[in-house]
C-alpha cells in the first residue's frame, strides 16, 4: 500500500521485537559490568541485590498506570506524548525538549564508550591496537546502515545480539551457584541496609534506563493497546530478575559481607565482574565476554539511536523542529532525516571531545551519559505525573491501576530523580570540569521549552496547536510495507 511521507511503518513489531529493542539499549551485559559493579562498590555492598528488587517494584508500580495509558494513546512520541495528554500542551513540550537533548546525549555518551571499550577489548584479545575514534566511526556506520533498513531490521539484529549477551551471563551465574552456592546473607539487613542504600537504589533504577522506549514504538506496533503494555512488563521483569539474579552470583561468589570492599578495590579498573568470569568461566570464555561486551555496546547505541531519533521525528512532524525532521522512507517507514542528523549531532560531540584531547570515559561519557540519564530519569517521572493527572482529570474509578500502583511508583521514581540531582557526579562517575553542573541543564532546558510554547502560542498557533491534535496515529490493520 502507499504510505504517506511522514507515517512510520505499521504493523512491523510485536511483542518480542519491542523487548529486544529496549533490553538492548538497557544492554544487560555493560549493565552488569559497569553499573552493578559500581552500585556495589559505592551503595551497600551485597544488598546490591535487594536495591535491584526494590527498583523493580518501583518501576512495575509506575508501569500499572503507563499500560492504562498505553490503551489510552498511541504516539511515536513516547513519554512527550504522555505528558501532553495528561498535562497540556507546554509541559508536554518541555517534557520533549528533556526527552531530545536526553537521548541525544546519552548516544553521543555511547558512541565514546562503544569506542573506547571496543578499541581496548580488541587490543586485549587480537592485539590490534587502534585508536578509539576509529571504532567509534565504524560504529556510527554501521547503526546509520542498520537504521535506514527499517524498525524491524534492528530488532532482528539487537535480538541476536541481546541472546548472546544474556547467555555468556547466565553461564557464568550457574557456574558460581554449582561450584560455590548463592550466599543467602546478600538479604541479612545487616548486608542490606549498609553502606548508602540511596545511592545503590539510583544505580539499581539506573540499569533501567531504556524500558520507557516501549511507548515510541507504538505506531510501529501491532495491536499496540496490546503490545506495548505487555513489553514493557516483560522487559521491567526481565531486567529487575535479570539484574538481580546475576548481582547475586557475583556478591556471593566474592563474599556478601565484603562484597563491598572487594568491589571498591576493583573499581578504578572497572573489572570485577570479569575477575569472577575469570574464575568461574577460564581465560578462554571470559575473553569470549569481553567481545561480547563490544557488542552489548553496540546494541545499546543502536537501540538508544532508533529512540532519540524518534523523538526528533515526532517534533518535526508536528512543526516544533524542521519538518523534514518527520520525513520517513517511503520503503520502510524509517525516519530519512532524523537518523542522520542524530547521528551528526552524537559524532560532532565525540570528535570534538577527541580534538580537545579529552577522555573517552571520565570526560565524554560521564558528561553525556550522565546527562542522559539524569534526563530520561526526569521524563519517567513528568509521565508518571501526567498519567496521575490524566486518571483524575478524567475520573477514572480503578483506584488500584490508575491511582495507588502508578501513585506509589511516582513517589519512588521522584526519590530516584531527587538521588539523581543531589548524588550526580556519582552517578555520572567523574566530577572533572562542569560535570557537577550539569543538571543545572535541566532547568535551561525547562526554560527554553516553556520559552518556545509561549512563542509558538501567540506566533504560530497552528504549531501549538497541532503539539495536540497531531499526538496520535492509530496504526491500521494493513501491513505498511
Amino acid at each position: 500500500m502507499s504510505r504517506d511521507d511522514t507515517s512510520l511503518a505499521k504493523n512491523v513489531l510485536g511483542v518480542p521485537g519491542i523487548v529486544f529493542l529496549v533490553l538492548a539499549a538497557v544492554a544487560p551485559l555493560t549493565g552488569m559490568i559497569v553499573i552493578a559493579a559500581i552500585g556495589i562498590a559505592v551503595g551497600n555492598g551485597g544488598g546490591m541485590v535487594a536495591a535491584f528488587l526494590l527498583a523493580t517494584v518501583v518501576l512495575l508500580l509506575f508501569a500499572v498506570g503507563y499500560a492504562q495509558m498505553s490503551r489510552v494513546l498511541t504516539s511515536a512520541g513516547g513519554f512527550y506524548a504522555f505528558v501532553v495528554k495528561g498535562l497540556g500542551r507546554t509541559p508536554g513540550l518541555v517534557a520533549g525538549f528533556i526527552a531530545m537533548l536526553g537521548y541525544n546525549c546519552f548516544v553521543a555518551g555511547a558512541i565514546g564508550t562503544s569506542g573506547f571499550f571496543t578499541s581496548t577489548a580488541i587490543d586485549d584479545v587480537f592485539g590490534l591496537k587502534l585508536d578509539w575514534l576509529f571504532w567509534s566511526a565504524l560504529s556510527v556506520a554501521l547503526v546509520l546502515l542498520l537504521s535506514r533498513r527499517g524498525i524491524a531490521v534492528s530488532a532482528k539484529v539487537l535480538g541476536a545480539s541481546l541472546i548472546l549477551e544474556v547467555s555468556i551471563l547466565l553461564i557464568m551465574d550457574f557456574s558460581v551457584l554449582f561450584r560455590h552456592g548463592f550466599s543467602f546473607a546478600a538479604f541479612s539487613p545487616s548486608v542490606m541496609f549498609q553502606g548508602a542504600g540511596g545511592l545503590a537504589l539510583l544505580f539499581a533504577a539506573n540499569a533501567f534506563i531504556g524500558f520507557e522506549a516501549t511507548a515510541l514504538f507504538g505506531e510501529e506496533a501491532r495491536d499496540p493497546k496490546r503490545t506495548i503494555p505487555r513489553a514493557t512488563y516483560i522487559a521491567i521483569g526481565f531486567i529487575g530478575v535479570f539484574a538481580a539474579f546475576t548481582t547475586w552470583a557475583v556478591v556471593s561468589a566474592i563474599g556478601a559481607e565484603q562484597a563491598q570492599d572487594v568491589a571498591a578495590a576493583h573499581l578504578s579498573s572497572g573489572d570485577l565482574v570479569l575477575s569472577v568470569a575469570q574464575e568461574y568461566l577460564g581465560g578462554p570464555l571470559t575473553k569470549v565476554m569481553l567481545l561480547l561486551l563490544v557488542v552489548s555496546l553496540f546494541a545499546a547505541l543502536l537501540a538508544l539511536h532508533n529512540s532519540a531519533t524518534r523523538y526528533l521525528y515526532a517534533l518535526g512532524r508536528v512543526g516544533v523542529l524542521p519538518r523534514v525532521l518527520g520525513k520517513t522512507s517511503p520503503r520502510n517507514g524509517a525516519p530519512r532525516y532524523a537518523s542522520i542528523v542524530q547521528l551528526l549531532f552524537g559524532s560532532v560531540v565525540a570528535l570534538a571531545f577527541r580534538l580537545a584531547g579529552l577522555d573517552p570515559v571520565a570526560d565524554l561519557t560521564a558528561s553525556m551519559t550522565g546527562f542522559g540519564t539524569l534526563g530520561i530519569l526526569t521524563l519517567q517521572l513528568f509521565a508518571a505525573v501526567a498519567i496521575l493527572v490524566y486518571f483524575r482529570r478524567t475520573r477514572d474509578r480503578r483506584v488500584v491501576k490508575t491511582l495507588i500502583a502508578p501513585g506509589l511508583g511516582a513517589v519512588g521514581l521522584g526519590l530516584i530523580v531527587t538521588l539523581a540531582i543531589v548524588n550526580f557526579p556519582t552517578l555520572a562517575g567523574s566530577s572533572n570540569g562542569v560535570v557537577p553542573l550539569l543538571p543545572w541543564l535541566l532547568l535551561v532546558v525547562a526554560l527554553a521549552g516553556l520559552a518556545l510554547a509561549g512563542w509558538l502560542r501567540r506566533f504560530r498557533p497552528s504549531v501549538y496547536d497541532a503539539l495536540e491534535t497531531d499526538l496520535e496515529r492509530e496504526p491500521s490493520n494493513v501491513v505498511g510495507q
